[in-house]
């Protein structure tokens, strides 16, 4: 590891518990700074309510952190938007953003538009399948912005144990904690991406993770990757933009979260490889798609699946967003 990332560690590395409640509230007052919170959904009507609840109960009316709490569906076919709502968010339909620009399938397409939807000077992305959710995760990530100046860019970092079905004496099922931990796509594609081509971000510890926290003064200013590739590409452009001592991350402890099956990784890991080929070249894609394989009846099956190949520029030069910050 380069002594300039042993030395970050020690200074931008911090504890959910290095920040309290009241520490922050005062921190934010004295600068009135506006912290708007973004769950990105699809189809996630079993969580969403439960993390807009505990939001809402804790960050914004035992104490007032959150200005803004916004749920943008992308599409969901179940109840998503009708949960959340109820739950007390403002839900936001990602195709009625910015209409005169067609969506694109994608996470990072949602997170792109919904700074068209927010206005808090602070923008915290919480992703809306997690289960077992805890305020921390939000408190955490936005604390070192409201406290230090020079912090732009905080993502969480946390323990990922592998939920595996489990089924009680009742005969129901449920699901359980294993000793493996989850993240197969960071130790085995984006981890040694980071670490052969940027290493001076080898110390961040969950550099995919969905949770995360930045200056919207800094969002702004980058390229958005569309679909999976959307956290690598945030996390690079961030320390080009605004330089290693302006990340940080925060320990919030465990995260648990439904896992995707091995096609869904591999089309994640395509993506995010080609997010890092784009940033270290800036060349077109010989062949943006990826080929995996199902058994079938007769044999193995190629199926072919496009590699997310478009970005969104910085939303400062869409003329519906600066319009909308000047009004």
């Amino acid at each position: 590891m380069l002594e300039e990332v042993e030395h970050w560690l020690t200074r931008r590395s911090w504890s959910v518990a290095d920040r309290p409640l009241d520490r922050l509230m005062v921190a934010k007052a004295a600068r009135g700074t506006t912290v708007s919170v973004v769950l990105p959904a699809l189809n996630e009507e079993e969580t969403v309510g439960e993390i807009v609840s505990v939001i809402r109960r804790e960050l914004m009316e035992r104490v007032r952190l959150v200005d803004e709490l916004v749920v943008v569906d992308s599409g969901s076919t179940d109840r998503t938007a009708a949960v959340a709502a109820a739950a007390g968010a403002r839900v936001e339909h990602r195709d009625a953003i910015l209409p005169r620009l067609p969506a694109l399938p994608g996470k990072g397409e949602v997170l792109w538009r919904s700074l068209l939807v927010t206005s808090g000077e602070v923008v915290c992305f919480v992703d809306a399948d997690l289960r077992r959710f805890s305020a921390d995760f939000v408190s955490g990530i936005v604390g070192p912005l409201l406290t230090d100046q020079d912090v732009q860019f905080v993502k969480a970092m946390y323990d990922r144990p592998l939920l595996q079905p489990a089924t009680g004496h009742s005969g129901q099922g449920g699901r359980e904690s294993q000793g493996g931990q989850g993240g197969r796509v960071t130790e085995l594609v984006a981890r040694p991406l980071l670490n052969l081509h940027w290493p001076r971000l080898a110390g961040f510890v969950q550099p995919l993770g969905g949770e995360y926290a930045a200056r919207r003064s800094l969002l702004e200013r980058l390229p958005f990757p569309v679909g999976y590739g959307v956290e690598l590409g945030l996390l690079v452009d961030a320390l080009h933009t605004a330089g290693l001592d302006a990340l940080g991350q925060v320990d919030v402890g465990v995260r648990i979260h439904r896992h995707q099956d091995e096609r869904a990784l591999g089309r994640m890991a395509a993506a995010i490889y080609r997010t890092a080929q784009l940033r270290l070249s800036r060349a077109h894609l010989v062949r943006p798609e990826l080929t995996q394989f199902e058994r079938g009846e007769h044999g193995f099956v190629p199926r072919t699946h496009a590699v997310d190949t478009e970005e969104r520029p910085p939303v400062r030069e869409i003329a519906e967003y600066t319009a909308g910050r000047a009004a």
